[in-house]
């Protein structure tokens, strides 16, 4: 194998100490990351010509054009970091859990009075208490539709006193408990909740018999009515229970049962979760990169990043087979853990090895099941892009499709929004928003707002064409490419803006742009009066419609994240037609934006010098 003086160079300084490598390709890319015992012996091994290294390894080092390292004090300190830097550069060539979004959990906000209960997708060390990960926020929210029936808790923005006159209308359907107006005290409240926590864990024995003795005594002091409140509660309560198979007694080991299934150069991890004895959920997780790894590494893989987002670590791992690096990642496990020691397990027979297999088994059916399902939606999407392509007469299906939109409100916070589908499903990581100044085109100008956003984006490209000869320049990816079609998501004067900016770019021919009209759905074409209505329930036409409602979605969060970060004191300065002295009067008035906010037409027009059409306009910025 040749090696270019420059690796060579690297290779003979190497330390023979523990650390993590950074491997990286010409256009500096951090393509690979490793740790090693001894770095020197690890990273020379790559290189040399060994007879055992696998297709993908060769793959990698014949794009390898740099490496660093980072030395630390021990092999556990690599592993740590090992497992920060794949999180974070998400190398291709590493092994690694496919979505790279963060993972739903449920989090109860124990630090707060009167604990609210939300779904997050950031964990952080703020006091709360958090229960996962989930693969999908609809699985988070069927949990807590369950939950919220058994123990109703908090979901409004109340300031709880205790002391409000009335409750809101989840108290009447006995969806809260009412802290708000004193039905119960905070120890109660936080009772429940803490109730709730212990059945997220698993552990809803306790529970369950404390809430039988407090029925029990309400009986005996004829408190009938709190009586049957708590045997309702303890009916719902049971009926989860019942729904939770019991795999062991209860006084086993809190374990998770790791499984894997592998087929065509996917992979799928199944894991259940096994509480107090009983299988309380189970979740799939799918990896990449994982052609022509063995299975111990897959699994080790995953064990680490799965580990690194769970909530909680149990006392017991239960895998299929041994993993080379049982040992540390054991230790690591059990400092996640607060010191307690965490078990990696093989069962070889008895419930636990059936366990195992039964997992393997759902891998098996799950990944069956999603490769079944991609390739339905790949078969619908190159449907979609092929009936795009006859009905738009392009010359090739429209693999990247780009679609602009314009949010503001009432001319306030205006955010152009670029979104990117690439093969018929979002590119994510491409889409683009752009923050338009509307005091330089005159507020509120739709036309104006789609021009600039266009015209930025086209010289973009323009540059990064320019940078692309330039030796080690870097460019935006999301603008180094043309689109095979770009959707202009408003109707013909949106359109001749669109074309003006193509044209003054050289673009005109180059680049397919079509408008498409809010109420019929219509496509219209640059230079034709006629328009082109796409049959109702084609494939393209469902295409144009998710591409069309994912604009709008990104274009709306990116208006109200600026919107919000102005503050709606400057709101109120930008709204059209409130100055300095009709601010003045309306905040003398209600006394806060909020209650500006909450006031009818009626009652901001009786402020002197408000009438309809400013009323309407400070309704409209403040929505």
């Amino acid at each position: 194998m040749e090696i270019s003086d420059h690796i060579e160079g690297i290779l003979s300084t190497l330390p023979a100490k523990p650390g993590c490598y950074l491997m990286k390709n010409a256009e500096g890319t951090i393509i690979y990351v490793g740790k090693a015992i001894s770095l020197k012996n690890r990273v020379r091994s790559y290189f040399h010509a060994d007879s055992s290294h696998d297709n993908k390894t060769r793959r990698l080092v014949r794009e390898i054009a740099h490496i660093e390292w980072i030395v630390v004090g021990s092999e556990l300190e690599a592993l740590i970091l090992e497992m920060n830097l794949i999180k974070r550069h998400r190398p291709k060539y590493n092994i690694k859990l496919k979505d790279d979004k963060r993972y739903p959990y449920i989090k109860i906000h124990w630090n707060e009075a009167y604990p609210k209960i939300t779904v997050t997708r950031n964990m952080t060390e703020d006091g709360a208490r958090y229960f996962g990960p989930y693969t999908s926020a609809w699985a988070v929210y069927q949990t807590l539709d369950v939950l919220r029936r058994v123990f109703p808790y908090l979901t409004c923005d109340r300031e709880i006193t205790g002391l409000d006159k009335r409750a809101c209308l989840y108290y009447d359907i006995k969806l809260c408990t009412a802290p708000c107006i004193g039905a119960v005290n905070q120890e109660q409240y936080r009772q429940m909740i803490s109730d709730l926590m212990e059945f997220l864990s698993g552990h809803s024995e306790p529970v369950l018999a404390r809430v039988q003795a407090e029925m029990d005594k309400a009986a005996e002091d004829l408190r009938y009515e709190k009586a049957a409140a708590l045997r309702d509660q303890i009916k719902a309560m049971q009926n989860i229970v019942e729904r939770q198979k019991v795999v062991f007694a209860s006084d086993y080991k809190d374990s998770d049962v790791v499984a894997m299934a592998r087929a065509d150069g996917e992979a799928c991890v199944q894991i259940f979760f096994i509480r107090g004895g009983k299988l309380i959920g189970r979740e799939y997780f799918i990896l990449e990169g994982t052609e022509d790894a063995a299975d111990a590494e897959v699994i080790a893989q995953f064990i680490k990043q799965f580990y690194t987002e769970a909530a909680s670590v149990p006392q017991q791992v239960l895998l299929p087979q041994e993993i080379e690096e049982a040992k540390i990642i054991g230790e690591w496990m059990r400092s996640r853990r607060g010191g307690e020691k965490v078990e990696i397990h093989v069962p070889k027979d008895g419930q636990p090895h059936e366990l195992v297999q039964m997992a393997a088994e759902n891998a098996t059916e799950t990944l069956s099941a999603l490769r079944t399902q991609w390739q339905a939606d790949a078969h619908k999407q190159e449907q979609a892009l092929a009936e795009l392509q006859s009905a738009l007469s392009l010359s090739a299906p429209p693999n990247r499709i780009e679609c602009y939109d314009v949010s503001h409100t009432q001319g306030v916070a205006t955010v152009g929004a670029m979104i990117v589908f690439e093969q018929g499903v979002p590119a994510k990581g491409q889409y683009r928003k752009f923050n338009i100044d509307s005091t330089s085109i005159g507020a509120p100008d739709d036309f104006a707002s789609m021009e600039e956003m266009l015209t930025r984006r086209f010289r973009r490209w323009q540059s990064a064409e320019e940078a692309a000869s330039a030796p080690g320049s870097k460019v935006d990816a999301s603008f180094s490419r043309l689109p095979d079609l770009v959707i202009i998501d408003g109707g013909k004067g949106q359109l001749g803006r669109a074309v003006k900016v193509l044209e003054n770019v050289g673009l005109a021919e180059k680049v397919p742009v079509v408008g498409l009209a809010k109420q019929e759905e219509e496509i219209f074409f640059p230079h034709r009066s006629n328009s082109l209505k796409l049959p109702r329930h084609s494939q393209g036409l469902y295409l144009v419609q998710r591409i069309r409602d994912e604009a709008h979605r990104f274009g709306i969060t990116a208006h109200r994240a600026r919107r919000s970060k102005q503050g709606m004191a400057s709101a109120l300065d930008s709204i059209p037609g409130v100055g300095p002295t009709r601010r003045k009067a309306l905040l003398k008035h209600f006394g806060s934006v909020d209650k500006i906010r909450a006031a009818t037409l009626e009652e901001l027009m009786a402020i002197k010098g408000i009438n309809a059409d400013v009323a309407e306009s400070i309704k409209a910025s403040l929505e």
